[in-house]
C-alpha cells in the first residue's frame, strides 16, 4: 500500500453525506508524511483587505507540488490560509523544496508569512489513537479531491504549530516555484440569497461511527434550511459567475507565476491570455480546448464548496433567516456538547482555480468566503473546542 498509485488506488465516492462514512477510508502508509501549511498572521491580511492574496498563497502551496508529482498521486484539502497534503517518503524533498519556494515568494512578493510543516504518519499513529485516513470525493469525471477522516491531521497541525521539530528549514537555493495552472480571474461572487455563509464543524461525541453518524445528520439538517446544498445553495452559479477584463484579481496572478523570470513579460502574456479567455466567453467560442458555455458549466461542478478533512467545511449561499436558523441547530448542538463549529457572514466568495487539462475538462476551484471566510470561521471552532 505504500509508495506510488496509492491514491489513484482509493475507489472515490460522490454523494457527500457519506463523507465521513469510514467505509471509503483506507490508512496511509506510515512511510508516507502529513505536509500542513499555513499563513501565519493572516488576521492582519484579512483586516487590510488582502484575503483574496492569503487565498492565492493556499492554492499555490497545492499546485507547486501537483506540478512535482505524477498525476493524481497526492492527496490534498484547501483549507483557506494554508493546505493539507499527503505525501509519499520518495518526493517529500522535492515537495519540501517547491514549498519553500512558495514561502519565498509569499515573503517577497505578497508580504504573507507562510509556515511549513511535516510529520511522518508513523509518529502520528504510534503517539496517539489519532489515525491518518484518507477518501477520494468525487466532483466530476476526472475531477477528485481528498477527504481526511481519523484525527490525524488535526494532531498533525497541533504538532506543527506547537514543535519547532516538525517545521520545514529553509534550504540554501529553493528556485522559484511552477505555478503553471494557478489563475484568479473571475470576479468575486455576489451572495444571490444575501449570506456567504462559511461553516466548520466538528464533531466531538463518541467513536468514528457515531462522529458519522452525527455529520451525515447534520448535511441533511443544514440541506433542508437551506434548500438543497447541490442547488440553491450552491456558491457558484451562472448569475453570479461574472468575468471582466482586466481581471481584477490578475496582479497577484502575476506576481505569482512570474518566477524569476520578467514580470513584464509575463504581464503582458496574462493580459492576452485573459483577453482571449474574455472574449471566448462572453461570445461563447472555442479556442484551444476553452470552451466559453461548457467551461462554465464545469466550473461549477468541479467548485470545492463543500471538503473534510476532520473538520467539515461548507460555503453555502443563503439567506439571512436560513443563516440565522442554521446557526441556532449549530448551537443547539455545541450546547448539548455534540461539536464544536465556527461560522463567518460574507455578501461574496473568492474563487482560485487550478487548471490542468482544459481538452479532458480537468481543473478545480476552491472557493472562500469574503473578508475572511474560512480563516474567520476557524476562531470561533478553536474556542468551542478549548
Amino acid at each position: 500500500m505504500s509508495g506510488a498509485g496509492f491514491y489513484p488506488g482509493i475507489e472515490s465516492f460522490d454523494d457527500f453525506a457519506e463523507i465521513a462514512n469510514g467505509s471509503h477510508y483506507r490508512a496511509a502508509p506510515e512511510s508516507w508524511y502529513v505536509i500542513i501549511t499555513d499563513v501565519e498572521g493572516s488576521t492582519r491580511a484579512i483586516a487590510e483587505g488582502r484575503y483574496k492574496e492569503v487565498n492565492m498563497i493556499g492554492a499555490a502551496c497545492i499546485n507547486a507540488v501537483l506540478n512535482v508529482t505524477p498525476k493524481g498521486e497526492i492527496p490534498y484539502v484547501f483549507g483557506g490560509d494554508g493546505a493539507s497534503l499527503l505525501v509519499p517518503e520518495e518526493y517529500l524533498d522535492e515537495c519540501k523544496r517547491v514549498l519553500l519556494a512558495v514561502r519565498r515568494l509569499a515573503e517577497s512578493d505578497f508580504d504573507l508569512s507562510l509556515r511549513v510543516g511535516a510529520v511522518p504518519v508513523a509518529e502520528l499513529h504510534a503517539a496517539s489513537p489519532a489515525r491518518v485516513m484518507v477518501g477520494k470525493f468525487r466532483l466530476s469525471p476526472g475531477n477528485e479531491l481528498a477527504a481526511f477522516s481519523g484525527g490525524g491531521l488535526e494532531l498533525a497541525e497541533r504538532w506543527i504549530k506547537s514543535n519547532p521539530e516538525f517545521l520545514v528549514q529553509p534550504g540554501t537555493d529553493t528556485g522559484a516555484p511552477d505555478l503553471n495552472g494557478l489563475s484568479c480571474r473571475w470576479e468575486p461572487l455576489a451572495a444571490r440569497n444575501g449570506v456567504m455563509l462559511s461553516l466548520l464543524l466538528q464533531a466531538k461525541i463518541g467513536d468514528e461511527a457515531e462522529k458519522s453518524r452525527l455529520y451525515r445528520k447534520l448535511i441533511g439538517e443544514i440541506d433542508r434550511i437551506a434548500g438543497s446544498l447541490e442547488r440553491d445553495a450552491k456558491p457558484v452559479a451562472e448569475a453570479n459567475m461574472i468575468f471582466r477584463w482586466p481581471p481584477r484579481g490578475l496582479g497577484a496572478e502575476i506576481r505569482a507565476t512570474a518566477g524569476g523570470g520578467s514580470r513584464l513579460r509575463v504581464a503582458l502574456r496574462l493580459y492576452l491570455y485573459s483577453l482571449i479567455q474574455y472574449c471566448l466567453d462572453r461570445f461563447d467560442l472555442t479556442a484551444g480546448g476553452y470552451r466559453g458555455k461548457r467551461y462554465r458549466g464545469e466550473l461549477r461542478e468541479n467548485t470545492d464548496y463543500r471538503r473534510f478533512d476532520d473538520t467539515l467545511r461548507m460555503l453555502l449561499d443563503c439567506s439571512p433567516a436560513q443563516a440565522d436558523e442554521i446557526e441556532a441547530l449549530l448551537a443547539e448542538r455545541a450546547s448539548a456538547g455534540e461539536l464544536a463549529y465556527g461560522v463567518h457572514r460574507s455578501d461574496s466568495a473568492l474563487m482560485t482555480c487550478l487548471v490542468f487539462n482544459l481538452d479532458k475538462g480537468e481543473h478545480i476551484h476552491f472557493v472562500d468566503g469574503n473578508d475572511g471566510g474560512f480563516t474567520s470561521a476557524s476562531r470561533g471552532l478553536k474556542a468551542g473546542r478549548d
